[in-house]
């Protein structure tokens, strides 16, 4: 079968559709995945203490999508990191962004992560994150899935994946120092014991001890800047990876990391800079616009590819009377906002929640319903709504996975539901 036979991809869809409208067999082997867990994280306990007590973090099936969405959803991020070198396109988000987010250190940012929903035309992206999460699980998740139905594969093979992770974050030292190697990582975010997906900073953790570096999972607010030098404990700190969702570091508790990061004393990945021009989401407003872009002299085959960014307007005092005419046919979320907090379908809007949105800081993108994976839970047949994440660095894809679950946006809080991996027809 080629990849351009145009006939052959339309059943490659088809087939997948069909898949998970159909394919209902549990494929999670959860005690494979449990001894792959303690194995990585060196702790016999690792399950028993952070993965069974979160019962909707990993769904029992995979989701399968056809080589052509794949090959799309991937021009996709292709097109965007291109576009994102253009200097009209740069000028243009950065005069928006925090004066801190202006300077370019060098690092690209490390997994990014870009959501899509997969529409009757095809994947259509919904977002772009920094700091996105799941990755070092979903390694583990892939490897842990024993395949129900013939004719499928990985999108790419799960056993890569940490040593791609390792390569990204020394290659993000590179671009930033040019020499030498990154000696101690610290994996840094507020309170990282109570967060949801702190499993996967332990994870981190080890996969990089592994390989030769020392890394400590740290609370940002630990981090101490003195004399030129980042440290927490102590101990000097060369990189960051970074999981603040203040992704301009204003907040108080940030004071060491905004000015190490600002003085270029510690690399940081993904940073301010990384967020300013991928991931704000005001600059959806611009990727989805051709006319623009054209102008720019963005190349008509990438101008194509990213037919694949649902419209996105800025909400404004000038926009907000047609946009709430037009609510039902959007979607609204904060410019500043992260894992769908304060984001509003339009048909479910309040005269009370629109006074708010109507002031500003928030974008009001074209609704694009997310497909669904029928599962079973008890015999009975439930759908769950899907959309698939992409983790990349530097355009290219590391690994691919979906989440399952209920409600306006993905939350971990759904019977069925959580991170699932990822088959190719």
């Amino acid at each position: 079968m080629s990849d351009s036979d145009p006939t052959s991809l339309g059943q490659d869809q088809t087939l997948s559709d069909r898949l998970n409208q159909n394919c209902f067999c549990v494929t999670l082997d959860r005690r494979s995945l449990c001894e792959a867990l303690e194995q990585e994280a060196r702790d016999p306990e690792f399950c028993e203490t952070f993965i069974r007590p979160k019962a909707h973090l990993f769904s029992n099936v995979p989701v399968f999508l056809s080589a052509s969405e794949m090959a799309e959803m991937q021009e996709v991020v292709a097109a965007i990191e291109a576009t994102a070198r253009l200097a009209s396109y740069k000028a243009a988000v950065l005069s928006w962004a925090p004066e801190i987010s202006r300077e370019d250190h060098g690092p690209v940012g490390a997994l990014m992560g870009y959501d899509f929903h997969l529409g009757v035309d095809g994947p259509r992206l919904i977002e772009i994150n920094t700091n996105a999460g799941g990755a070092f699980l979903n390694a583990l998740l892939a490897r842990a899935q024993r395949a129900c139905c013939a004719g499928m594969d990985m999108p790419l093979t799960p056993h890569t994946f940490e040593d791609a992770a390792f390569r990204m974050f020394q290659d993000e030292w590179m671009r930033q120092r040019g020499t030498g190697a990154a000696q101690r990582i610290a994996i840094v975010d507020d309170s990282p014991k109570e967060q949801y997906l702190y499993p996967e900073f332990v994870l981190a953790r080890q996969v990089l001890a592994a390989r030769g570096v020392d890394a400590i999972i740290a609370d940002a607010s630990h981090l101490r800047y003195e004399g030129g030098q980042l440290s927490v404990e102590g101990k000097p700190v060369d990189l960051v990876y970074n999981r603040v969702t203040d992704f301009a570091f204003e907040r108080p508790e940030h004071r060491a990391l905004r000015e190490a990061y600002r003085d270029g004393a510690v690399v940081v990945t993904p940073n301010p800079h990384n967020h300013a021009l991928l991931a704000d989401k005001r600059n959806l407003s611009i990727l989805s616009d051709p006319v623009m872009l054209a102008g720019w002299g963005l190349e008509p085959a990438r101008l194509a590819q990213l037919k694949s960014v649902p419209r996105t307007v800025l909400v404004t005092p000038e926009t907000a009377d047609e946009l709430w005419k037009s609510r039902k046919g959007l979607f609204f979320k904060p410019t500043g906002g992260h894992g769908g907090k304060a984001v509003y379908r339009g048909d479910k809007v309040t005269k009370g929640v629109w006074a708010e949105i109507e002031r500003g800081g928030y974008v009001a993108q074209t609704l694009v319903r997310p497909s669904e994976r029928m599962i079973k839970i008890d015999d009975a047949l439930q759908a769950r709504k899907m959309d698939v994440r992409l983790y990349t660095y530097d355009s290219h894809v590391l690994l691919v996975a979906a989440r399952l679950y209920q409600g306006q946006t993905t939350n971990f809080r759904t019977p069925g539901g959580g991170f699932a991996p990822v088959f190719v027809i």
